[in-house]
């Protein structure tokens, strides 16, 4: 009988390692305690070696072929286990509601599946449900993992102003006793917090408006003074950004509003809108701009109950001291400020500095269209017959610095 073939008992194997633990590593007398029990079988050394190693080897009590099956080619199965996973997809709507596994199977020994290989029909009792989940599974193809969100990818501008964040948020006191302007019929305006913050350094410069909800004029007012320079020596924080990534909301659709930011050359970046067919989490909130926004609610804005601001102007000029504190603050990652690191990585060429309030009123005229008569007069009352002709307001009008119908109040 060949070696391969020959296995000494186990009792002798066990008291062979036995005798073998009472003697050093190295000594000779193990290689002949070996060498004679080798003998005694009628075997090789080698394979005495072997004997010995595969006695302390664990067993494993399942089959080698665990986890494939063995009515048809693992590839057929896979393929089988593909469709149904597609299938899954495809029936799947808003609820989470979906066709389930058995019901697949059914509809594959009956009337086939079309693929874009062709007419995929399963033999009748070939699929099993415990089958196809197990293969699903093994696979990474079952529905929890199939329709996971993608995982978020953290950013960082390597430049200063070459990011920056816009959003607003109501603020906490909601409104203020005295505002400087009021539209008549409407009431008070809501106290809006404005925010911009750097996304290489986490600086920010916010300011307090009063609003009537979010609007384009508000907006470049704060935009303006952001990118201007600040007369407090503690707020550097200035210059054109390259991108300003910001909500989809009715700012960033404003016509004016894209037409001043591509008159500065900023890139108006937003959010992705939803694609059913990825898996993303479409608007997912970054955490940069939120950021600023609970820690001026939570440290400055909760002071308001000892004592609440009169206008905006007094606002903003208590809010100037906590922005100084905020971008005094260490950085999320460095060990340096906020406001130090703005000004460690500005771009080799400078800041881009901002234009004069003029011409950044030129940039925000918005056309009006309004039926005219042949001799140029508007119609009062009436819709008077004649071509349609395109005016330009004035940038100042066009920014809302006298409303129609607004009071504004010294």
């Amino acid at each position: 009988m060949p070696d391969g073939k020959k296995r000494p008992p186990g009792e002798a194997l066990v008291d062979l390692r036995r005798r073998l633990s009472l003697l050093p590593p190295r000594d000779a007398e193990r290689t002949e305690i070996i060498g004679r029990a080798a003998h005694a079988y009628g075997i090789s050394v080698p394979t005495m070696y072997r004997a010995l190693r595969e006695l302390s080897r664990p067993k494993s009590i399942r089959r080698a072929d665990h986890g494939r099956t063995r009515v048809a080619p693992q590839a057929e199965m896979e393929r089988y286990a593909e469709i149904v996973a597609a299938m899954k997809l495809r029936t799947l709507n808003g609820k989470g509601r979906h066709l389930s596994t058995a019901e697949i199977i059914r509809h594959l020994e009956e009337t086939g599946v079309e693929t874009p290989d062709g007419l995929v029909r399963a033999p009748p009792g070939l699929l099993r449900r415990a089958t196809i989940d197990r293969l699903l599974r093994a696979t990474g193809l079952d529905l929890a993992r199939a329709t996971r969100p993608t995982a978020a990818v953290r950013f960082q501008a390597r430049r200063s102003n070459e990011l920056w964040h816009f959003d607003m948020s109501p603020s906490d006191l909601k409104q203020v006793a005295a505002p400087l302007w009021v539209e008549e019929g409407r009431g008070k305006p809501t106290l809006m917090l404005f925010s911009v913050v750097d996304d290489r350094s986490g600086a920010t410069y916010q300011e307090y408006r009063c609003v009537y909800g979010e609007n384009a004029e508000a907006a470049l007012r704060f935009l303006f003074n952001a990118m201007s320079a600040k007369p407090e020596p503690e707020l550097p924080l200035q210059g054109i950004p390259t991108t300003i990534h910001m909500d989809n909301g009715p700012v960033s659709r404003s016509a004016v509003f894209q037409s001043v930011m591509g008159s500065l050359g900023v890139r108006v970046l937003t959010h992705s809108p939803p694609d059913p067919q990825e898996r993303r989490t479409a608007a997912r909130a970054k955490g940069k701009v939120e950021r600023p926004f609970r820690t001026i609610k939570e440290v400055h804005e909760t002071l308001y109950h000892f004592h609440k601001p009169k206008d905006e102007e007094e606002a903003n000029l208590w809010l100037r001291r906590a922005l100084v504190t905020y971008n005094n603050g260490d950085h999320r990652s460095e060990p340096h400020p906020r406001i130090e690191d703005w000004l460690r990585h500005l771009p080799p060429d400078g800041v881009r500095a901002m234009c004069s309030w003029e011409r950044f009123c030129a940039f925000a005229r918005e056309p009006e269209r309004r039926t005219v008569a042949g001799d140029d007069r508007v119609g009062r009352g009436c819709l008077l017959r004649g071509r349609a002709r395109t005016r330009r307001r004035d940038g100042d009008a066009a920014l809302g610095i006298v409303r129609p119908g607004a009071v504004r109040r010294t």
